[in-house]
């Protein structure tokens, strides 16, 4: 390149770098891997989501990835998987691998062989694992053909992957070959095996749960963290999706081409409503005064409040709800955040000495004032709201900090019943590639913040890293301390999700920082046939809080 033309690079808001034309991504970030405080696996150029093998032609904006970054996990975890599966075949011969969903700071996965995998077996493909990695296996990605693909895929026996294949508009598809194996993979690739260097393989029965860096410390395996609650709720989605025959993105595609998705929905509707009974029954039965609902944003956590609600009621029940909200301290006691802004998911931000004293009284048979916060002046009102129950009243409180002990702490154990909710899916696109919950329930919000709050699809992704950490320090450290889990992912929410969120993201213009983002939610719902006639879901749905047309909002 010693005659090539010079092309300026911007990398991030450090400096200006000069480089011939035609360099490529992975050689300009040697010269600033330096900089950065893991290794880097992809990049960012004007804004587009590029793999490392990347050649640049014209001056560009370059925000270079590393494990620190989301994008950048998701190359690493993808990565790894690739190599564990060519490293179980060799292993174990005509082994079927499935990669199935996170758990426990990891990626739960499955073999399937003639005999069940042990924890020797285990050891035996991490070590052929970390042989590959030294080996320094470059992953190529080629583009061929659809029929040439199926062709492959036929032969190494990826059934759902052949499938989904039958509804790819385009004629041709990126695979990606790691030595021998060549396969299919929704996202881009680290250039080599030598950049997978850290990882552990932890035997999970029946399977296995690949552990990776996370962003917040993304040179160290993080320590293994027991999810037994969460497992078990997989486990149960995975059973319904074997209830409903569809376990993969081309099953639920073959019921919507042949337009025989209404039993589909039908079904998993029943299984919620069977769910919510049987927790309803729990409460009742065990004679609980308090009910706390706690889960990430836009799990459902609305309708699923109020449709316990009525199955308490069914089972002669009186449930009344309260809103912690209410018991937020004034605006100037308000505790900040690491960027002086006020933090109202903090704990700390509700009153918790008077919460617990009403909820106490109330239990007791006591007459409380219950407070009003006006979030306009930032004060605590009260307005003459006297409630006094009985105990056929059970109180139903919905709300972030609901699993933290710290809430109801002065309120016997024996008297609270802790319900997490999420929308653990039980879909996959295919045997490797798996749909993150995460996904989902982004998804879901954008849909929600658009009809209901007047936000652009730009706003909701701009805040999503923001409402993420909120989850992680609030969330998902006291999910395995609820009572019971509920799952409130729909088999057939994405089919419906597609036709509402595509042109909402389809207004994220290519100068956006989001944009990249943008382009792979959108890649991901291409997958998807779409559910276009919703008279079919009943307005008392999980999926209607968000689309609209539920009996439990007001549209007015």
């Amino acid at each position: 390149m010693k005659d090539a033309k010079l092309i300026k690079l911007q990398i991030g808001n450090q400096k200006e770098i000069e480089v011939p034309e035609g360099t490529t991504l992975l050689e300009v970030s040697r010269q600033v891997e330096k900089d950065h405080p893991s290794i880097i696996v992809a990049a960012k150029v004007n804004n587009r989501l590029r793999e490392l093998e990347y050649v640049l032609h014209k001056d560009s904006d370059v925000e270079f990835l590393d494990l620190t970054n989301s994008d950048g996990i998701r190359i690493y975890q993808r990565s790894l998987a690739f190599v564990f599966i060519r490293a179980s075949m060799e292993i174990f011969s005509g082994c079927k691998v499935t990669v199935e969903h996170s758990l426990s700071k990891g990626l739960y996965c499955e073999l399937h062989y003639k005999r069940p995998i042990v924890e020797e077996d285990i050891v035996k493909i991490e070590s052929r694992m970390q042989e590959i990695i030294e080996e320094d296996v470059l992953f190529i990605k080629d583009s061929i053909p659809i029929e040439d693909a199926k062709r492959i895929f036929n032969e190494l026996g990826f059934d759902a992957k052949t499938k989904l294949l039958n509804y790819r508009e385009k004629p041709e598809i990126n695979i990606y070959s790691c030595g021998w194996l060549k396969d299919y993979f929704y996202g881009y690739m680290v250039p080599s095996t030598g950049f997978l260097k850290i990882f552990k393989l932890k035997y999970y029965d029946p399977g296995v749960i690949i552990q990776y860096p996370e962003k917040s410390n993304p040179t160290q395996i993080p320590d293994f963290q027991e999810q037994s609650k969460l497992a078990s709720i997989f486990r149960e989605a995975e059973k319904w999706g074997k209830i409903m025959d569809v376990g993969y993105v081309a099953n639920l595609n073959e019921r919507i081409e042949n337009r025989s998705y209404d039993e589909l929905v039908r079904v998993a509707e029943a299984l919620h409503e069977k769910k919510i009974a049987q927790i309803a029954d729990m409460i009742t039965e065990k004679k609980k005064r308090i009910i706390l609902i706690a889960g990430p944003s836009s799990s459902g956590k609305t309708t699923f409040a109020q449709r316990l609600a009525i199955q308490l009621r069914v089972n002669g029940l009186k449930p009344v709800s309260l809103s912690t909200d209410d018991y937020f301290v004034d605006r100037e006691h308000t505790p900040k955040d690491e960027y002086g802004e006020y933090d109202f998911e903090a704990l700390e931000a509700v009153d918790i000495e008077l919460f617990n004293d009403h909820m106490s009284k109330l239990i007791n048979g006591y007459e409380v004032e219950i407070p009003y916060f006006n979030f306009h002046t930032g004060l605590r009102e009260y307005r003459g709201n006297i409630m006094k129950i009985s105990e056929d009243h059970p109180i139903i409180i919905e709300g972030i900090h609901g699993l933290n002990e710290r809430l109801t702490q002065d309120i016997p154990h024996d008297k609270k019943f802790k319900i997490y909710i999420s929308a653990l899916t039980q879909l996959n696109i295919d045997d490797h590639n798996r749909i993150p919950t995460t996904d989902s329930r982004l998804l879901r919000r954008i849909v929600r913040d658009s009809k209901y709050r007047g936000h652009s699809a730009l706003n909701t992704l701009g805040r999503w890293n923001s409402v993420r950490r909120g989850e992680e320090k609030n969330i998902f450290p006291y999910q395995e301390d609820a009572d019971v889990m509920f799952n409130s992912a729909l088999t057939y929410e994405l089919a419906v999700l597609k036709k509402y969120a595509e042109p909402l993201l389809n207004e994220i213009h290519k100068s956006a920082k989001e944009f990249s983002e943008a382009k792979r939610l959108l890649k991901f719902l291409s997958y998807f046939l779409s559910i276009d006639d919703e008279t079919v879901i009943p307005q008392t749905s999980i999926i209607r809080e968000f689309i609209g047309g539920s009996c439990f909002h007001n549209e007015d």
